[in-house]
């Protein structure tokens, strides 16, 4: 499979619009280092969304223009960002406890694999030489009430993300219960992998040709297209 059939559908930018979709008024929400970051331009008008990142920020907004960026104002991974009214900032440690004590409502990660389960394998593809990069996010898949993954449906060598069973390092068992991506929006439950939006142009067919594992789908509630 080409690069070009791997990244079909939505935008990075798309798959960040569709998830503030679904978050609720008044949510704190940890994002993750990566596409996850990209979630913070978008707030949808009739809702309050609390951004959080670990370093210390409760409040922040879009990432900031080229040309406005301060050095002193960035993000877990390093990002300059803009900062939203009522916007705080705290020791990291404070905002650890935040994350351990169950003050997060939605934490979106970015994810290698996602197993039909709902576990989550995001720092390591446990290579000799892969370089450990755990960081906060064994933290946050114990701490935050939902977790959701945001991330390309396959590899760049066209790779299935979504899998019976993890073969990387896990980061957490069990938490992952929606999958964002350029291809579809899915749940996480019983029975496993349950499909409910498809990207245009994309079919259910397809989409099990590149998923290692089941695909399932409520008689009752056919998967439709996203709509942004």
């Amino acid at each position: 499979m080409s690069q070009t059939q791997t990244h079909a559908g939505l935008a990075r930018l798309q798959i960040a619009q569709r998830v503030a979709q679904d978050l609720q008024d008044g949510a704190v929400v940890n994002l993750g280092i990566g596409m996850p970051e990209l979630v913070a331009n978008f707030v949808p008008k009739d809702r309050e969304i609390r951004y959080h990142s670990e370093n210390g920020v409760l409040g922040f907004g879009a990432i900031a223009a080229k040309g406005e960026e301060d050095p002193e104002l960035i993000n877990a991974g390093k990002k300059p960002i803009t900062l939203l009214p009522g916007a705080a900032f705290f020791h990291q440690a404070d905002s650890f406890a935040m994350i351990r004590g169950g003050h997060i409502d939605v934490c979106i990660l970015g994810a290698m694999q996602v197993a039909e389960n709902g576990d989550i394998a995001n720092w390591s593809t446990g290579a000799a030489d892969a370089i450990p990069a755990v960081g906060g996010a064994m933290d946050l898949v114990a701490g935050a009430r939902e977790i959701w993954v945001m991330t390309d449906y396959t590899t760049r060598d066209g790779a299935p993300k979504l899998v019976t069973r993890c073969s990387y390092p896990l980061t957490g068992k069990a938490v992952v219960r929606r999958i964002y991506s350029n291809l579809a929006v899915i749940e996480v439950g019983d029975p496993g992998f349950i499909v409910k939006e498809l990207a245009a142009g994309v079919s259910l067919e397809r989409l099990q040709e590149l998923t290692d594992a089941p695909l399932h789908v409520h008689v009752s509630e056919p998967p439709r297209e996203i709509l942004l």
